[in-house]
């Protein structure tokens, strides 16, 4: 799996990481923030999301264009800038409750997705431009399969950095988070007579007797917002870092620039391969829309994971686990299981002794940490924030991947791999089936708020 891939895909794929660590964390809470800080029910705040990623998923036809004037690394090294002032924006404190604060925030989105228009798309044909070579050019599924994997590392830890931010921020005002406290406080602010319901839920979460109301409503909802805001600080952080691991790897990948004024560099663009005829420019645009008919229903359902199903997680989920369920909302051991995972698997697959019994040894550890985040983790386990949910998606992706790899690898000894469409039809009804899990989960459930 990672035999036989050049250097450079590292460095981008860890570049790449570094970025969507950025973005999923603050995607994680985005929903939520929505709701606490400026007061929007469900509707209206899941049309903001929704408008923010319809715009992400757009930027890159412009982003696309803009590197065929210009260039792929210039085009990622300036989208990661403006990707920087988007978050930036994002983390400075405002005025809750404001229509000022939310035009603030528009104008953050907009930056956003027009740095992430930028850098997603070219950096990711650049990964393919690796591949251009004859020695590396059976690897390139396998390459987009890690590539994506690492996505996912970075977006499994996103949630638990958005979550330690909010505690932060509540636990220095000795305050904790409530799924229902942010509605309840707006709701008192905007004049509903709630009084009695925003005491009983509150007191357990920080509201001391005899505290006026509307002075600890004002306090909750700019406490956590500042919490909120907090954590796409650390989203700007995640770009410097993305942008450092791309700046001192470009010797790994500076084969492929375009922009480098050298005859070599020209001359290897010049031999890349024949020009397209126009008959095959059509076939391949035709078979790149049928794609995108398929793959944008996938995504419409994939994003639901910071949409419906926070909502659902916020609203219709208890914020307690219990048993060795509880161990799976420490991102470490979920970590380590996918630790487990590879080393299982290099165990298998190595020829060589020293290498199995380094594999036995981590798988060791693994068990060990696992008992040890069991042993250390409070039985029941509370205080679980909506957001928290969201990171067992990467973690399958990251803990499947070599299934995956593994699968589809002795399909192809056996000269029955299917097609990338084939496949992503196949990943198209495994989501059809989840959501079927959901519907048939949901149907006893009346909605009542989880405190």
């Amino acid at each position: 799996m990672f035999k036989n891939q050049p250097a450079g895909l590292y460095v981008l794929a860890l570049a790449n990481t570094g970025e969507r660590f950025g973005y999923y964390t603050m995607l994680a809470i985005f929903l939520l923030f929505l709701q606490a800080k400026f007061g929007l029910d469900s509707t209206v705040s899941g049309q903001i999301y929704a408008g923010f990623l319809a715009l992400v998923y757009f930027m890159p036809l412009i982003g696309g264009w803009v590197a065929d004037k210009w260039s792929f690394s210039k085009c990622v090294v300036t989208g990661l800038a403006v990707m920087f002032a988007g978050y930036m924006v994002m983390a400075i404190p405002t005025d809750i409750r404001s229509t000022t604060s939310l035009v603030i925030l528009c104008a953050a989105l907009v930056l956003i997705a027009c740095g992430t228009g930028l850098f997603k798309g070219n950096l990711q044909v650049m990964v393919g431009d690796l591949y251009n070579e004859a020695r590396y050019s059976g690897q390139r599924d396998a390459a987009f399969s890690l590539f994506y994997m690492a996505i996912n590392i970075g977006s499994m830890f996103a949630p638990m950095a958005a979550t330690a931010m909010c505690n932060l921020a509540m636990k220095a005002q000795g305050l904790t988070y409530a799924a229902s406290l942010p509605a309840i406080c707006n709701a008192y602010l905007d004049g509903a007579e709630n009084g009695a319901e925003l005491i009983t839920t509150a007191a357990d979460h920080g509201m001391n007797a005899g505290t006026d109301l509307a002075a600890f409503a004002t306090n909750y909802i700019s406490t956590l917002s500042a919490g909120y805001s907090y954590a796409f600080a650390i989203a700007c952080g995640s770009l410097i870092v993305s942008f450092l691991i791309y700046f001192l790897g470009r010797r790994t990948y500076a084969h492929i620039l375009t922009d480098k004024k050298q005859p070599g560099a020209a001359k290897a663009v010049a031999e890349s391969g024949p020009e397209l005829t126009p008959t095959q420019t059509k076939q391949r645009v035709v078979a790149l829309l049928l794609v995108f008919a398929v793959v944008i229903f996938f995504w419409m359902v994939f994003h639901q994971n910071g949409a419906t199903l926070t909502e659902f997680a916020k609203s219709c989920t208890s914020p307690e686990a219990s048993g060795w369920t509880r161990i799976g909302f420490n991102v470490w051991a979920l970590l380590s299981i996918a630790v487990g995972v590879y080393a299982a698997f290099n165990l298998f697959q190595s020829k060589g002794t020293l290498s199995r019994v380094i594999s036995v040894a981590i798988i060791g550890l693994v068990g060990w940490a696992l008992w040890y985040f069991y042993s250390v983790t409070p039985d029941p386990l509370t205080g679980i924030q909506p957001q928290e949910y969201q990171q067992f998606n990467p973690f399958y992706v990251v803990a499947l991947t070599p299934f995956s790899l593994a699968f589809f690898g002795w399909l192809a000894k056996r000269k029955s791999e299917p097609s990338a469409p084939r496949k992503i039809g196949y990943g198209m009804i495994m989501a059809a089936v989840a959501y079927g899990v959901m519907l048939v989960g949901s149907l006893a459930i009346t909605g009542t708020s989880a405190s």
